[in-house]
């Protein structure tokens, strides 16, 4: 197995700032106030699965075409007209029209997404309850995208995209942002997909064979045990060293 100096030298290696420019962490970085920055992560956070060259380019369209460089701004003032056909793989139009309905009631009501996912996380329904809420207020016409950007987690999936968006509002590092201070980093959860998985067991850090929460939850005690405070920093390293290693 891995020793936890091996894995904190990659951690060195790989969580700086050039990190940035190749990964979906990069749209939080373009914005200075908060709701833009949380809006920008969850929105980037939902397409970042499939090729990771498409779903760059998809959100650059949208963030600089679309929602002319003001998330926020976008959103409040929202309407289905203003994305046209925009869509990416299993999301349709009508998903994501449904989608930025919700983040408009939702920020023209309340205080936005910190204040949705605090309520979860003092009601230890971390997951639950922001998915919830978007399946409460969902149109009825919405299509697979809509449950595939905004999965259940009573599903035992591994919400691999969710924990990465919590991991950059929440730790503060060269990477992540960390501006939400409602939870430690110490009870986040590792973002697990087949590629983390895989490389994950041939460093010895995880058994499970099933990518799925169970197995989000046995790899981050794991990490625990070499970092109790911020385990989901080796995520940095677990994910380069693959990329790096092919």
């Amino acid at each position: 197995m891995i020793t936890k100096t091996e894995l904190d030298e990659l951690v060195q290696k790989y969580e700086t700032a050039d990190f940035i420019k190749d990964d979906p962490v990069q749209f939080i970085h373009r914005y200075q106030t908060k709701k833009d920055i949380e809006i920008a992560g969850f929105v980037a956070s939902l397409l970042a699965y499939g090729s990771r060259k498409q779903f760059i380019k998809k959100l650059d369209d949208l963030f600089i075409n679309i929602a002319q460089n003001e998330p926020l701004n976008f959103i409040q003032n929202f309407e289905p007209e203003l994305i046209g056909d925009f869509n990416y793989r299993f999301g349709k139009p009508k998903d994501f029209i449904s989608i930025f309905n919700i983040l408009k009631e939702l920020y023209n009501t309340t205080g936005g997404l910190e204040e949705l996912f605090k309520y979860g996380y003092k009601q230890n329904k971390l997951f639950e309850t922001p998915v919830d809420y978007f399946y409460a207020h969902a149109d009825k016409n919405v299509g697979q995208g809509f449950y595939h950007m905004i999965p259940n987690p009573h599903n035992g999936g591994a919400m691999k995209r969710m924990c990465m968006f919590l991991r950059w509002m929440i730790r503060k590092s060269p990477v992540d942002v960390g501006i939400w201070d409602f939870m430690p980093a110490s009870e986040l959860y590792i973002p697990l997909d087949v590629h983390v998985g895989r490389i994950s067991r041939q460093m010895g850090l995880l058994k499970r064979n099933a990518n799925d929460f169970k197995s989000v939850i046995e790899l981050t005690e794991k990490l625990k045990e070499f970092c109790p405070q911020d385990p989901v920093k080796y995520d940095f390293a677990i994910f380069s060293y693959g990329v790096n290693n092919k």
